[in-house]
């Protein structure tokens, strides 16, 4: 890659050296980040979630493996820190050391913006001496809050409050970090991409890898609002998915109160209402599985068409009321 490249690169992430063409400031001059590495001590989730005035800022910044650790690597971001630190995490390595190790070999490592926190929620922060201000981070149990080319730093600051007074799954305490950095002025020069990763073992499609959750706004006048659309849609679709794990492990209290949650995230669609009746199913309660089925179908008829081959309403099939909800009479 020509040298006139990497400067156009160092300069979408937010980077400030001290030297370079005329061109290359002018760059640096509108680009700005902000991200939060956290993790879940309740469900062992990590995540990250960044906004920047980059293209596709989720292509580059947010790394995170299950049961090693989140890492958050900007300003003028070495993509190799991703990899080269979650593999370090999972060796054990604290978060601290492995920024020593990381930017030990570094020559531009001046340049570099850098958040980790492992699996057991110790967490490290790093600015280089040439990022762009105001720049910084702060850390806490838990997490690591850290930015450039902010309007200064009560966007961090903001940032830190919020992850720890929300409550709920670890994309809301996210996602409020988010808002908190952007209501605190967020970044001095503007906006354009955002994108959350939260991973948990065995957490992606059909358990083959732990990719959770994976949302990414690639470019749009307000990334924050997009992408928490974004995540009110897989939402209630991961507490529907939890509920289904948790019936299969007997843990049927559980699973309601997470189809409940799903209902709170979406009241329109009836896909709630129908995956809790077949937890309630499953956990013997057929006279209340009904009444949610019956709730599932009065908005969309074609749920009752699906239930026809559900093997969780099995213990109901023979029913008047399911056979009348399924339209089988």
């Amino acid at each position: 890659m020509s040298v006139r490249c990497l400067m156009f690169f160092a300069a979408l992430l937010g980077s400030a050296c001290g030297s370079g063409s005329a061109a290359a400031a002018d760059l640096h001059s509108n680009i700005a980040t902000f991200s939060i590495v956290a993790c879940d001590s309740a469900t062992g989730d990590l995540g990250v979630a960044v906004q920047s005035r980059f293209f596709a800022v989720g292509s580059v910044v947010p790394w995170a493996r299950a049961g090693a650790g989140a890492i958050a690597t900007q300003a003028f971001g070495n993509t190799t820190f991703g990899p080269r630190g979650l593999a370090l995490l999972a060796a054990g390595i604290p978060p601290a050391q492995v920024l020593d190790s990381l930017l030990s070999t570094d020559a531009q490592g001046k340049q570099r913006q850098v958040g980790v926190v492992n699996s057991r929620g110790t967490s490290a922060t790093f600015t280089g001496t040439e990022c762009q201000k105001w720049a910084g981070g702060r850390t806490g149990r838990h997490y690591a809050c850290q930015g450039n080319i902010l309007a200064g730093p009560g966007v961090v600051d903001g940032m830190a409050r919020a992850f720890e007074q929300t409550r709920g799954l670890l994309g809301d305490r996210l996602l409020a970090a988010l808002d908190a950095g952007q209501a605190a002025g967020g970044d001095s020069r503007g906006m354009q991409s955002a994108a959350l990763l939260i991973v948990r073992a065995g957490g992606g499609y059909g358990g083959f890898n732990d990719r959770y959750c994976d949302l990414r706004v690639d470019d749009a006048a307000n990334p924050f609002s997009e992408l928490r659309r974004l995540y009110n849609l897989w939402k209630p679709e991961a507490l529907i998915r939890d509920g289904y794990t948790a019936c299969d492990s007997g843990r049927f209290e559980l699973a309601f109160t997470l189809g409940r949650e799903a209902l709170a995230v979406d009241s329109i669609t009836g896909a709630p209402h129908y995956h809790l009746a077949c937890y309630l199913c499953r956990a013997g309660k057929p006279d209340a599985a009904l009444e949610e089925l019956a709730r599932a179908v009065a908005r969309d008829p074609k749920l009752g068409v699906q239930a026809r081959t559900d093997t969780d309403f099995t213990p109901v099939r023979e029913s008047s009321r399911f056979r009348e909800l399924a339209g089988l009479k």
